[in-house]
């Protein structure tokens, strides 16, 4: 017979390599999309601002950051079976875990008041729709993914990504095919200068919000190795449509800076109305993604704390939650896609590197090592 845990996860049953090893990523991926990051307008902010060669640089160091911090994340979720961010933080920060629910909790109303924006301009940018239609339309696709749970979110996110990473492979190829040239002059044209590295780093911190969005997948990694694999794996994966997108824009640095949706900007100079609306649609449903998991992270949080206190949690309860978290993140929405991105990402980037990347690299190594220490001793297997 089959041997389920208490977080109903089935050991006998091996999940597929996809689920041990790609899926994290492929979620992670899913989580740190967003509006500014599908749009361009995150690409611009922290990376094409510099100039195409420290931009490239600046990325680079984002992507070690991940792998390094999602493959640690992940073998200790694994070692202390903590699937949910609560009990995640609760095991490595102690008491200190309530710093980094509220730094989450702030840091995913601000995205889901990004990707409202987003969803606004690109109806109204690519249909001429009222600004409002996309930015509700948003919402309700939100509430109703989280209203079936984990196993249909892991499937959606999975299956929209595979589409994501085909429409942005064809428009980098498109974008190279003919502007090939201006691409290599503007990269010979730019030096390593300027704040490539703190760049970097703060790309890098406040996108590992989507760490607590990943935490469920984890259930499926059942070694030490998978766990690792995994999260080096997460960090490429999470990079490559943003690098593609990366190598489209530069073909038009420095004027595409100035875009509030500069996928639009590509997209109106390629002058394929089909593939614009295709991109589009493709890019609406990224913001369904995103939204979804990060609120996905809190209702699996109310879940277990329900669960810890004898009570189920009916599925209505998570769209709720959806609804009241995109209700307050509405409020912010007409402050705009640049101005949010811009003012509000750099503020709490700090509290995800003082509370979740430094902790992990180096208490949560620690307490790795001694855990695996013990476990050596007692003569078994990490």
């Amino acid at each position: 017979m089959p041997r389920f845990g208490r977080d109903g996860y089935c050991w006998r049953m091996k999940p597929s390599w996809f689920r041990r090893y790609l899926l994290p990523g492929v979620v992670f991926q899913s989580a740190v999309i967003a509006g500014g990051y599908g749009t361009g307008r995150e690409i611009v902010e922290f990376f094409l601002s510099l100039g195409p060669t420290p931009g490239l640089a600046a990325m680079a160091v984002s992507t070690l950051i991940w792998s390094a911090v999602a493959a640690t994340t992940f073998e200790f979720a694994r070692t202390f079976r903590t699937f949910e961010y609560r009990g995640f933080f609760q095991r490595l920060l102690g008491r200190g875990w309530l710093a980094f629910e509220i730094t989450y909790v702030l840091m995913m109303l601000l995205v889901l008041a990004v990707i409202g924006a987003a969803a606004g301009a690109i109806v109204d940018e690519t249909f001429g729709w009222p600004y409002a239609v996309g930015v509700v339309g948003a919402i309700s696709a939100v509430a109703a993914l989280l209203f079936f749970g984990s196993s249909a979110i892991e499937r959606v996110l999975a299956g929209w990504s595979f589409v994501l990473y085909g429409v942005y492979i064809a428009l980098v190829v498109f974008s190279l095919a003919r502007w090939g040239g201006q691409v290599s002059q503007a990269f010979s044209a730019s030096a390593l200068e300027g704040s490539w590295l703190l760049n970097g780093v703060r790309y890098a911190g406040y996108n590992l919000s989507a760490g607590a969005v990943v935490l469920f997948t984890v259930r499926h990694i059942q070694t030490r190795k998978e766990a690792v694999s995994a999260g080096l794996l997460t960090g490429l994966i999470g990079i490559l449509p943003a690098l593609f997108l990366y190598l489209a824009m530069v073909g038009h640095y420095p004027e595409i800076t100035e875009r509030a949706v500069p996928a639009n900007f590509l997209l109106e100079a390629l002058g394929s109305r089909t593939f614009q609306v295709l991109f589009q649609v493709v890019l609406f449903g990224t913001l369904i993604e995103t939204g979804g998991g990060m609120i996905h992270a809190l209702n699996e949080r109310i879940v277990a704390t329900r669960h810890e206190a004898g009570h189920d949690t009916p599925p209505w309860v998570r769209s709720v939650v959806a609804v009241v978290c995109l209700g307050v993140a509405v409020s912010l929405t007409p402050l705009g896609l640049i101005e949010l991105i811009s003012a509000g990402y750099g503020t709490i980037t700090w509290g995800f590197i003082v509370f979740y990347v430094i902790p992990i690299l180096t208490l949560g190594i620690w307490m790795l090592r001694r855990r695996g220490a013990r476990e050596a001793k007692a003569g078994t297997d990490p």
